[in-house]
């Protein structure tokens, strides 16, 4: 009997690290869907992978900052008969600056995307992958999730709550077959630091620190596979992450918001 095809979500698809993970994806055999806002970059991928790899890969325009979209996303691949093997929770965005002074609007939308829209798509579709026993779901978090991060606080603490739920998931969830795994990358050169104005903070500076969008997205598909509850890209950042966890909380949060002076 042929083996059954595996289908992966990946949210967040139009670019960056996102992209990345559906190439890696698509690469080892998986059929995509692909979410986000902007349809003409999906098209664009979705065509590349089906000609590239000779995949099955379909899009789906939805905005995840909308409280609403999770249901009708869930809805719409339920409606195509498709048993979803792998989410993959990518879509995020962050912002630098001050808590009090930054749009409280757009604090509550990031809110919204990296932690509400990522905890609503996960529980809607965990129970079909632990009836089937076979799936996952392949969250991304940060090395950000490690510390406080002043300067950019809601981010680090959407990021916090990412990996903290994944590993929670992760034990709950390995008995009956199933992985959650936490990616938890250090900088990357990407429009997110365009949009987080993260381009000239001493963080991004610190190339020794920086991985390519396209080794992040190979090590974190690798981790997924093998069961991992956490992947860090990177001997510096797998060191920065175990240095923030076992030195003062104060030194970590005062470092961190150094970082992005």
């Amino acid at each position: 009997m042929a083996e059954e095809r595996r289908w992966a979500l990946v949210t967040g698809a139009s670019s960056g690290i996102g992209a990345e993970l559906a190439r890696v994806f698509a690469g080892r055999g998986y059929s995509l869907l692909l979410t986000a806002r902007r349809e003409d970059r999906l098209r664009a991928l979705a065509g590349e992978l089906r000609g590239k790899h000779g995949i099955e890969a379909e899009t789906l325009v939805f905005d995840l900052e909308d409280p609403a979209a999770p249901q009708p996303l869930f809805e719409a691949i339920q409606g195509r008969g498709i048993a979803l093997h792998t989410l993959v929770n990518n879509a995020g965005f962050g912002l630098r600056g001050r808590f009090a002074e930054l749009s409280y609007d757009q604090q509550v939308a990031m809110i919204e995307l990296n932690v509400t829209a990522l905890l609503k798509l996960s529980r809607l579709f965990l129970p079909g992958m632990i009836e089937r026993r076979r799936g996952g779901v392949l969250n991304l978090a940060s090395t950000a999730a490690f510390q406080a991060g002043p300067k950019m606080a809601v981010y680090y603490a959407t990021k916090a709550f990412v990996l903290s739920l994944s590993e929670a998931l992760h034990e709950e969830v390995k008995r009956h077959g199933v992985t959650v795994t936490a990616l938890c990358p250090g900088p990357v050169p990407t429009e997110f630091s365009e949009r987080a104005s993260m381009q000239m903070t001493r963080l991004v500076k610190m190339r020794f620190m920086t991985l390519s969008a396209e080794e992040v997205a190979r090590q974190g598909v690798a981790g997924y596979e093998k069961g991992r509850a956490i992947v860090i890209p990177g001997l510096a950042n797998k060191l920065g992450a175990w240095g923030a966890q076992i030195g003062p909380r104060a030194v970590a949060r005062a470092i961190a918001g150094k970082l992005q002076g």
